[in-house]
């Protein structure tokens, strides 16, 4: 029997959590697992309440011609990483490995090479996750250790994007 390994049955996971997603560019799913147990679960969306961006059919970054990566203080949206630390308990966090997977909107294939944005990169920074998993495509991966984000501070490079 081939069994699926540990990291593709929560990425696959993460990827089912991006189905949620209401943003119009790139749909994220994350989750935050320790222990084997999820911790919690996150997608892109606008604030609770809020119209999202599939229901107001525009991107604001779209219409303004902002590339990826830059001025997400114009984006809609509340961050996968972010939306699934926001609902952790941070001791729950403290060691835990973040599963990301994005999506295209359009038809769902997997978008390979992405990786959190520097606001998300500082909040599983400080909320004590110690490991990342991106997904890449079906089968492959990327792990990331925290410790490389902390060292290699990209904020003081002054290139934008990701």
């Amino acid at each position: 029997m081939d069994r699926v390994s540990k990291h593709n049955y929560y990425l696959d996971i993460a990827q089912t959590v991006a189905e949620r997603s209401t943003c119009l560019r790139k749909m994220y799913g994350a989750i935050i697992v320790k222990d084997d147990v999820i911790v919690s679960t996150g997608y892109n969306g606008a604030p609770r309440g809020r119209k999202n961006c599939c229901d107001i059919k525009y991107c604001m970054r779209d219409k303004l011609n902002i590339p990826r990566g830059e001025r997400y203080e114009m984006c809609r949206s509340v961050h996968a990483e972010a939306n699934a630390i926001i609902a952790a308990a941070r001791e729950r966090m403290l060691g835990a490995t973040i599963y990301i997977a994005c999506i295209e909107p359009s038809d769902h294939s997997i978008v390979s090479g992405t990786s959190s944005c520097m606001m998300c990169k500082r909040q599983v920074i400080n909320a004590g996750i110690s490991t990342v998993v991106i997904r890449d495509t079906k089968d492959e991966f990327r792990i990331i250790d925290v410790n490389d984000w902390i060292e290699n501070d990209d904020s003081l490079s002054g290139i934008f994007g990701y």
